[in-house]
């Protein structure tokens, strides 16, 4: 039951239902080629699901359910993807990419214990990317380059939209001024707050901010936020947050991060008490140091469909399904969920 739908008071759509698909099909277009440019990456194919015993399934914060199927004559079981940023690495050494190579995929998943709300649904797309990179570039300061290269990328999309489609004018433009701040600093200034509450308050004040490190214990014992042990190093990591002037709130675009090397693995499986992961086949391969070093992440393509077109609520630019408090609520706000 979502309890947490709400519509801004006086909301209108600036664009009908045909505009909305227009813009939602143009905005991909050019992020992927604006994205791509930047990072050197090259399109390919992805899996919907992935075998159960792989280890190739993203274990988010570890709680979530994944969506499991039989398959006829298939031992294993299927598991529909919560994303790809294990799978990504892998895909990276069997196509030979060299370093400063990578790939962008189209990530489409369901995630069946997503809470509903104007962000939230259980059917996720993102741009899915991954690149090869030296051991001299698993430093801070290629991370934030490459935050401020997909910064660039979301910017000139929406300028590039906002000349086709004139009433998009009043949306703030994106600010490319990317605001850098470690999850320990937001803990030191904001003790009090949650970790959702601290992002609000960092993000009103500088509207486009990338949060580094994610998933190790802070000084108070408990992380930012949950982050899987297994592919990003959690003091490489980070997201990546605009402010959402419709909603009135920060909205999180992208997690990425440099992935884990062999050492930082066996630290974080450790510390995540994931021990029995090391005998899966994919955690095996990268402790024997048989996979690339590599960065990457996730874009949320609805997260940045909703911020670059100006919509209240995730289901104006996808389809999914919700339960009946949030058909009703947006039903008599006006607002038409695809």
């Amino acid at each position: 039951m979502s309890k947490q739908t709400v519509i801004p008071e006086g909301y209108k759509p600036s664009l009908d239902l045909y505009q909305t698909q227009k813009a939602i099909g143009m905005l991909k277009r050019l992020f992927e080629d604006n994205l791509s440019g930047a990072l050197r990456l090259r399109r390919v194919s992805a899996p919907l699901f992935v075998s159960a015993s792989s280890g190739l399934n993203d274990n988010l914060n570890g709680v979530e359910r994944p969506v499991s199927f039989d398959i006829h004559g298939v031992e294993d079981m299927g598991e529909v993807v919560h994303s790809l940023a294990k799978w990504k690495r892998l895909a990276l050494k069997r196509y030979q990419f060299h370093v400063g190579e990578g790939l962008y995929t189209d990530m489409n998943a369901i995630r069946r214990d997503e809470d509903l709300d104007n962000l939230h649904s259980c059917y996720v797309d993102q741009w899915d990317w991954e690149k090869v990179i030296g051991e001299q570039d698993r430093t801070v300061d290629y991370l934030k380059k490459t935050v401020r290269d997909i910064v660039n990328a979301l910017a000139v999309t929406q300028a590039f939209l906002k000349s086709v489609f004139p009433q998009l004018a009043n949306l703030p433009d994106i600010s490319t001024d990317v605001y850098f701040v470690t999850s320990q600093e937001l803990e030191d200034r904001w003790p009090d707050y949650t970790g959702k509450q601290r992002e609000n308050a960092i993000v009103e004040e500088h509207s486009t901010v990338f949060i580094i490190g994610i998933g190790g214990k802070l000084r108070s014992g408990k992380p930012h936020d949950g982050r899987a042990p297994d592919y990003d190093d959690w003091d490489l990591n980070g997201d990546l947050l605009l402010w959402d002037s419709v909603n009135g709130q920060a909205v999180e675009l992208s997690s990425m991060g440099i992935r884990v090397s062999p050492e930082s693995l066996d630290r974080q499986l450790t510390l995540a008490g994931c021990d029995d992961r090391r005998q899966l086949p994919f955690h095996k391969a990268l402790l024997a140091g048989e996979l690339p070093l590599t960065m990457g992440g996730g874009i949320g393509q609805s997260r940045v469909s909703m911020l670059l077109l100006g919509k209240a609520h995730v289901g104006e630019v996808q389809v999914s399904l919700w339960d009946e408090e949030t058909v009703r609520i947006c039903a008599e706000a006006g607002v038409p969920l695809l």
